[in-house]
């Protein structure tokens, strides 16, 4: 009898299956974010009133605090187990021209969840929205040739690469009030428009067969439209998800994040829309709201320009066990309640680099396989 096959080296269906491989992102050389057509960064803070956004690197203690938190998940992955892997640097602070944008400095590698998912054995790069975010796939490229390298079931897909140029956004969206956000929240309109396919990595979550992608300010239908193509031949299958009081959505792992089959941690501010929340509870789901973060908006740091709601920006170590942030003392109880090991860990110096505990990590490998945790298929939102 022949030897069993070894394990693919990439293997990630789902958010919770037991990690045995990731990535963690760094800060090393990050600069702050530039203002561009698709994003408007802001000061925090009721006292930033007049005040510019900085421009160029970050300090080298904001880098420094940023990379111990960064570094010490790391090791607390590797006590448990996980092979860690970190991407190569990269020189953020160099300009970008191109022939259809310029813009004048690149950002950071604190977040691979952006640039890049595994989905099964394939390694799937995303377009990315920002200019300034173009090349972020570098840092993981030589990551990426070496798994593809080693196993050759591996998959490698990279996204085409959008032009970026400036009818590719809707620079009007900047100046809606919020009252006109609210008129128009159901037209699911953002600051990119729906002529070229765009989507970030964290956009997508993953259940096992089925994905679901959220429409939003860096992922629009054309985006969705392209991995559906891209990934329904294979066997899985691409929702669409919307959640319209989100008047800024970026990332659906502060808004909709799946702990374990048939329990997803929810945000009480972004409810589902209402049609695709009934397509979760007729496959047996339950939505957990997750309580409230243990800052205000306010209180979040100054360049941070994610909301407070990272709080639950959580990272699955297996179905029963969690990281979270060492300061959510409420979700920890509330996820302690529900059956779960939390292990807390700090990373509130990480969240001026546009993420949290989620955001900063790729997971490459976790045991288990595929499967089909949505069988009643006959009210799939519309579109889908």
């Amino acid at each position: 009898m022949a030897p069993p096959e070894p394990r693919p080296i990439v293997n990630a269906w789902n958010e919770w299956d037991p990690l045995e491989e990731i990535v963690v992102g760094r800060a090393d050389n990050a600069n702050f974010d530039p203002t561009e057509p698709g994003y408007r960064p802001v000061i925090r803070g009721t006292r930033s009133a007049g005040e510019t956004f900085p421009t160029g690197p970050k300090a080298a203690e904001t880098i420094a605090r940023a990379n111990e938190e960064l570094d010490n998940l790391a090791a607390l992955l590797e006590s448990l187990d996980v092979t860690v892997r970190r991407p190569d640097p990269m020189d953020f602070g160099k300009p970008l021209s191109t022939p259809t944008f310029d813009v004048e400095n690149q950002y950071c590698s604190v977040c691979p969840r952006d640039v890049v998912i595994t989905l099964g054995n394939q390694i799937l790069e995303a377009t990315m929205s920002r200019r300034a975010r173009f090349f972020e796939y570098l840092p993981y490229r030589r990551i990426i040739r070496d798994y593809w390298n080693r196993d050759p079931r591996v998959s490698w897909t990279a996204a085409p690469k959008p032009s970026m140029a400036d009818d590719m956004y809707r620079t009007e969206f900047w100046e809606f009030s919020l009252d006109e956000r609210f008129a128009r929240m159901h037209d699911f309109e953002f600051c990119v428009t729906q002529e070229e396919p765009v989507f970030d990595a964290a956009d997508i979550t993953r259940m096992g067969r089925h994905l679901f992608v959220q429409e939003s300010m860096t992922t629009n239908r054309p985006g969705i439209a392209w991995l559906r193509r891209e990934l329904e031949p294979r066997g899985l299958r691409v929702h669409t998800l919307h959640f319209p009081l989100d008047f800024f959505p970026s990332h659906i792992d502060c808004t909709f994040v799946p702990l374990r089959p048939g329990l997803v941690l929810t945000n009480p501010d972004r409810p589902l829309k209402e049609e695709e929340a009934e397509f979760f509870a007729k496959n047996g789901w339950e939505f957990l709201d997750a309580p409230e973060a243990s800052c205000s908006n306010d209180e979040m740091p100054r360049h941070c320009q994610s909301s407070r709601w990272l709080s639950m920006n959580v990272l699955s170590v297996s179905p029963d066990t969690v990281i979270c942030e060492e300061a959510e003392h409420d979700l920890h109880r509330l996820l302690e309640r529900r059956g779960f090991n939390v292990i807390a860990v700090p990373f509130r110096n990480v969240y001026e680099f546009g993420g949290s505990l989620h955001c900063a990590t790729w997971d490459v490998r976790r045991s288990g396989d595929c499967e089909d945790y949505f069988t009643n298929l006959t009210d799939i939102p519309a579109g889908d």
